[in-house]
């Protein structure tokens, strides 16, 4: 595909580095020669200086040409505008990068009045995250599949795990009707067999359905039944979306921020939250608000640094679930060397719904993709898609054809009904199936071969 990128910050350029990897035509718009250095230094793509409200700037990009243009400047005007000029020059699809909670409730009318195909608000996206974690202490990562039937729940085993020097094979009382389909272990990733022996520090991937997901994370003690009250530092975006969304289940909600003006927009837009005017890296206020006894502590700050800190005194505290907003790459390693599981990153989640409508718009005629992510370090994909009279291995059972060891068929939807794959399954038209791979072409796994 054809796809012009505009603005070459952190998600311009995780998008460009996914996508020329991939093997589409990407061209990148910036007015910051660095960053276009950077990223002309680094991938193989285009770039070109300049505004990208100018019509001549947008014509060497080729943007008449483009099936997708995706705008991720820091204006969410300037997105929109973009992606009207790109629809009147011809551009095929846009996606708009609109953060601003005023433009939240009225998105849809201005997306169809301005020709906008996908809308993403990362800090809606990063809060959305974090709301699926709460009522799980310590877990790294979850996806949902089927509209929330099934969850991809990715997490670290500690050193008082159940799992710990046990096999798969062994743990069937643990297990119930759960397949673990990714494995991270010292940078390697592995899809593990039922001879596969637990270590600690391993960070696991499992999947099934949602109610024995749960069950399972209650037999290992990592699961939350009745969240009671949350504690966040940091009063921006993702806190307001946040807020917001657990507040109407019923979770109180105490939010700590040092700018006055921030707290009382927050005090006016969040009537059901307490909003404490201070410094969440203040241990003695932290500790007045009752840091020990809330259900979850969720470090916000705008500063990468701040929020690993806060996070390590609240581990100290014995919070049992602590979740970290980390932005740079660099300080999700550090942050999890230092033992901090739960990590939510805005630009990632931003990331992995662009390349999940990329892929869609790639396949609209081969077949439909539902969902897509990457797990175990972005070296694992995890892949939903509709069976249709084209997919390979057609109802044959799974006993009967051969698989790469680095294949997993993880799990069948059929008619409402989720299905763990045993040999003895198949794929039927119509089933949603959840495939995960690694190093392997999706085209290929379902089909052979591109089409």
């Amino acid at each position: 595909m054809n796809i012009v990128i505009v603005g070459a910050g952190k998600v311009g350029y995780a998008l460009a580095k996914y996508l020329s990897i991939e093997g589409d035509n990407v061209t990148i718009i910036d007015n910051n020669i660095v960053a276009l250095e950077r990223i002309n230094n680094s991938l193989d793509v285009m770039c070109v200086k300049g505004n990208c409200t100018s019509l001549k700037v947008l014509n060497e990009a080729e943007v008449k040409d483009a099936d997708l243009l995706i705008s991720v400047t820091n204006s969410d005007e300037l997105n929109m505008l973009c992606s009207l000029a790109a629809k009147k020059l011809g551009t095929k699809y846009t996606i708009s990068r609109v953060r601003n909670p005023e433009y939240d409730e009225d998105i849809t009318l201005l997306s169809e009045a301005v020709g906008i195909d996908l809308v993403i608000n990362p800090e809606k996206a990063a809060a959305n995250e974090i709301a699926k974690l709460i009522k799980f202490p310590s877990v790294c990562s979850i996806d949902d599949f089927s509209e929330g039937k099934v969850n991809l729940i990715g997490f670290k085993i500690a050193h008082n795990t159940d799992l710990v020097g046990k096999r798969i094979s062994e743990i069937g009382s643990i297990r119930g009707n759960v397949l673990f389909c990714g494995i991270e272990r010292n940078d390697t990733v592995i899809i593990p067999k039922g001879d596969y022996v637990f270590q600690v520090d391993d960070r696991i991937y499992v999947i099934g359905e949602h109610k024995e997901i749960q069950d399972f994370f209650k037999r290992l003690g990592k699961y939350e039944k009745r969240v009671r009250n949350s504690m966040i530092i940091g009063g921006g975006k993702i806190s307001y979306y946040l807020a917001k969304k657990i507040n109407e289940v019923g979770v109180s909600c105490k939010i700590i921020e040092k700018n006055i003006k921030k707290c009382e927009e927050l005090t006016e837009l969040l009537p059901d939250s307490i909003i404490i005017n201070g410094d969440g890296m203040d241990q003695q206020l932290l500790m007045s608000e009752n840091l020990s006894e809330v259900n979850n502590f969720i470090a916000l700050t705008d500063r990468d640094e701040d929020n690993i800190v806060a996070a390590l005194f609240a581990a100290n505290k014995s919070v049992n679930n602590i979740i970290t907003k980390i932005t740079r790459e660099n300080h999700i390693t550090i942050a999890e060397s230092v033992g901090i599981n739960s990590i939510v990153s805005p630009k990632l989640a931003t990331a992995n719904k662009i390349i999940k409508y990329v892929r869609s718009l790639k396949g609209q005629r081969k077949y439909l993709i539902e969902n897509m992510y990457m797990i175990c370090n972005e070296k694992v994909e995890a892949i939903e898609f509709i069976v249709d009279e084209n997919t390979k291995n057609l109802n044959k059972k799974f006993k009967d054809i051969t698989l790469s060891d680095d294949v997993i068929y993880a799990t069948i939807v059929r008619d409402d009904k989720i299905i763990i794959p045993t040999g003895d399954d198949c794929l039927k038209i119509n089933d949603k199936v959840i495939v995960v791979s690694q190093n392997k072409k999706f085209e290929e796994i379902i089909f052979g071969g591109d089409k």
